[in-house]
């Protein structure tokens, strides 16, 4: 494994670990939620034998990493107002409106927090990354699948950086990185930022259950500036390539990390062609986020879609 790839994964995981430290703060044990309340409900899809809300609950905001430009002042905002409590009370938001799923890293912190929420009641699925080290022994990884499975994770999938990576770089250990995540007997997906990575997924047919790709439009001004701000710079070519993969499709990036408006973004996700998205939102932004899924998801243009649906 290269140099580089070891430092920005080190650079990235222990900046995160980290933040995410106060994620977890001090476990208040006796607190529990009060009966579920459901105040909205929002269609489902099913992989591989799991059912998952259309739209599931990202977790940078959560973890406290988060896109912002060159505005750096806006990760400090975000780690003073996503406190432990304000986390699981965004969580139990998501539940309340229909999103039955979160995605969450395999981090000690992650897990800690995860462990807490059903400590006091909360029943949200968990989709699950792992940014462990990918060497040849699969090691750490492997053991980061373990951890993942242990705390009762319903799906996970390869990060995206490494997708991308390895699939570039070492393509015979990203098929090996995929089986052992195949083995663990739960939905195994793959994640990536390059388009590449599906093309070379489907190419040479190997075996997982669904995507996890980066898709938004061009239609923003910072889209040009090339400084965190696009993840999916030939959107045609993705819609193209799409069309014809037979797995279910989570889209993320969808709203350019809050550079697309809401509806704007799930119309063009789900009407190109999206199973399902992953979005990122802070507590007050649920209602409304999921209210907008239900009508874009009720629109001809997207029942009616040009790529059959998946899930």
């Amino acid at each position: 494994m290269t140099e580089k790839m070891n430092r920005r994964h080190f650079v990235k995981t222990t900046a995160l670990g980290a933040s995410l430290a106060t994620v977890v703060g001090s476990a208040s044990g006796n607190v529990s939620f009060p009966p579920l309340q459901k105040k909205r409900e929002i269609p489902t899809g099913t992989i591989a034998g799991v059912e998952f809300s259309r739209m599931i609950l990202g977790g940078n905001l959560i973890g406290h990493y988060i896109h912002v430009r060159d505005l750096t002042y806006v990760a400090h905002l975000t780690a003073r107002y996503n406190t432990p409590e304000k986390i699981y009370e965004t969580m139990r938001l998501a539940e309340e409106h229909g999103i039955n799923t979160v995605n969450l890293d395999v981090s000690k912190p992650m897990l800690e927090a995860l462990k807490e929420y059903k400590k006091r009641g909360g029943t949200i699925q968990t989709l699950m990354y792992s940014a462990a080290p990918v060497n040849e022994d699969l090691v750490a990884f492997t053991q980061s699948c373990q951890d993942a499975i242990e705390a009762g994770a319903d799906a996970f999938y390869l990060h995206g950086a490494w997708s991308d990576h390895l699939v570039d770089q070492y393509p015979e250990l990203f098929k090996k990185t995929i089986n052992t995540m195949r083995s663990f007997g739960i939905p195994a997906g793959v994640a990536a930022h390059r388009l590449e990575v599906v093309e070379f997924c489907e190419r040479e047919k190997i075996k997982f259950d669904f995507y996890v790709k980066t898709f938004h439009h061009l239609n923003y001004p910072s889209a040009k500036m090339n400084f965190d701000s696009c993840w999916c710079d030939n959107p045609e070519k993705h819609i193209e390539v799409m069309a014809k993969v037979e797995k279910p499709w989570i889209a993320y990036k969808v709203m350019a990390a809050g550079a697309i408006p809401p509806k704007n973004a799930l119309n063009y996700a789900f009407s190109n062609g999206a199973d399902f998205v992953l979005v990122g939102m802070f507590d007050f932004e649920i209602d409304e986020d999921t209210r907008l899924l239900n009508e874009v998801l009720a629109q001809e243009n997207v029942k009616n879609r040009p790529r059959k649906w998946f899930g």
